[in-house]
């Protein structure tokens, strides 16, 4: 393993010999690979991890982004459902191949019947493709979004496919040795094509499902101590918001002046992100959270929004019952901007382009979520299609953190940039960022809400 300080290798035995530090330089080694469990990394991973989502040390994180972006670094160079066979899976291929075995001696024994005229084509036909039929059935039943993770979902989907492609074969083979029948071919072959559409379709729309977590969250938090009572404080890691009881006096002569624009997030961390890479200034816009953040100015800055009859509000959330809420909040509000004839749109994440995209959004669920959902007033639900509300209501949500700040930044930027070329929102063309290629992230954005 390579010290971060002098990118000396030191191996193991090395390691061992001078207590878990560089034999060079004598910096100590915040982790060691094979004392450490599952999953397994080395000092210079990490650092490159808190590289790549800072830019480079140029943008500030929240410790929930870095959560997220070092779970897919971790779920891609160790695997998970999403990149092998899980459990349950492998038991379901175990099945299907003792299930093609029983059909392909069945068909011998049958053969054998058949020639001597015990049993009738037609019956035998029926028991060999009633076990396909079940399998199909069965594999459907436990895909149901309400009844798995997104893990076991592509693995039954896949298994959906697979279980088509051997239905074809077996029924070439059956109707080789045994049928001779073109009826009987032609079933074997809708069932297959059937099997292997159903699959297919399930697969396209898996990023609706769902996705655990590869690492836990306390994990990393132990991690990131370790990590900076080695190495020192992480500079571009965001704390907590603070909450500040005292507001900060501005100059009568700068509250006399408005703002053209300001973003409102359905978070303080989200907002607290975009200021501290100052997004404000390069964007020439104000940045406030529902929740009242920043707190010090908080006020103030209001006060100067509302005295803007041209004001352009843009709503930035996740794609969560609370998120979709946002909007209708702010249109209806007193404290906000009620009987105000400010413009507002709505820059998403709304459920629509998670369920109209088949991009790697982190899908996750949660009991609370779907509670949530469940109680959201008609005026919201209105302005959402059934697909979403029902998205809504199995629990599902995807949060703004699981972007990258680099990404973030760029999707509301640019979100901003479409609205003023079309401010009507009647434009439904998608946007593609490029991916970002130290996090395996790619995200499009949406001309009629999320950017």
């Amino acid at each position: 393993m390579k010290c971060i300080q002098c990118q000396t290798d030191n191996n193991l035995q090395e390691r061992t010999e001078h207590q878990g530090r560089c034999k060079n330089c004598g910096h100590p080694f915040a982790f060691e690979p094979t004392s450490m469990g599952t999953p397994t990394f080395t000092d210079p991973f990490f650092a490159k991890a808190i590289a790549d989502i800072s830019a480079n040390g140029t943008l500030f994180f929240t410790p929930k982004q870095f959560l997220y972006f070092l779970d897919r670094r971790l779920r891609g160079r160790f695997g998970s459902g999403d990149y092998g066979c899980s459990f349950t899976g492998c038991a379901y291929v175990s099945f299907l191949f003792f299930l093609m075995l029983y059909i392909f001696f069945a068909g011998f024994i049958y053969n054998v019947l058949l020639l001597n005229n015990i049993l009738p084509k037609l019956y035998f036909m029926v028991l060999s493709i009633i076990p396909s039929l079940l399998t199909i059935a069965y594999l459907l039943k436990v895909s149901k979004p309400t009844k798995t993770n997104r893990e076991s979902y592509e693995s039954n989907s896949k298994l959906l496919r697979l279980t088509g492609v051997l239905i074809i074969f077996v029924g070439f083979y059956l109707n080789l040795v045994t049928l001779n029948s073109l009826i009987a071919f032609s079933l074997y072959i809708i069932i297959g094509m059937i099997s292997i559409y159903l699959g297919s379709r399930q697969l396209n729309h898996k990023y609706k499902i769902p996705k655990l977590l590869f690492i836990d969250p306390n994990k990393v938090q132990y991690w990131l101590n370790h990590w900076t009572d080695v190495n020192g404080s992480l500079e571009k890691m965001l704390p907590s918001p603070r909450e500040e009881n005292t507001e900060a006096e501005i100059s009568p002569d700068i509250s006399a002046y408005s703002f053209d624009r300001v973003v409102v997030c359905d978070s303080a961390t989200i907002a607290q992100l975009l200021i501290a890479n100052n997004f404000h200034f390069e964007n020439n816009c104000a940045v406030l959270s529902i929740n009242g953040y920043p707190r010090r100015i908080f006020r103030t800055v209001l006060q100067m929004l509302k005295r803007n009859p041209e004001l352009k509000v843009y709503a930035l959330h996740d794609a969560s019952p609370r998120g979709v809420r946002l909007l209708h909040h702010l249109r209806t509000s007193q404290n906000w901007f009620a009987e105000s004839t400010v413009t507002l749109y709505d820059l998403g994440l709304l459920p629509r382009h998670i369920l109209n995209s088949k991009r790697n959004f982190f899908v996750r669920g949660s009991a609370e979520s779907a509670q949530q959902a469940k109680q959201l007033s008609p005026d919201v639900r209105q302005n959402l299609s059934a697909e979403e509300l029902e998205w809504l209501e199995l629990g599902n949500f995807v949060e703004l953190e699981s972007f990258t700040p680099r990404r973030l930044l760029q999707i509301v930027s640019q979100g901003i940039a479409r609205r003023q070329l079309s401010p009507d929102g009647t434009d439904s063309a998608f946007v593609e960022i490029e991916s970002d290629s130290s996090s395996g992230e790619s995200y499009l954005l949406a001309s009629e809400s999320f950017g």
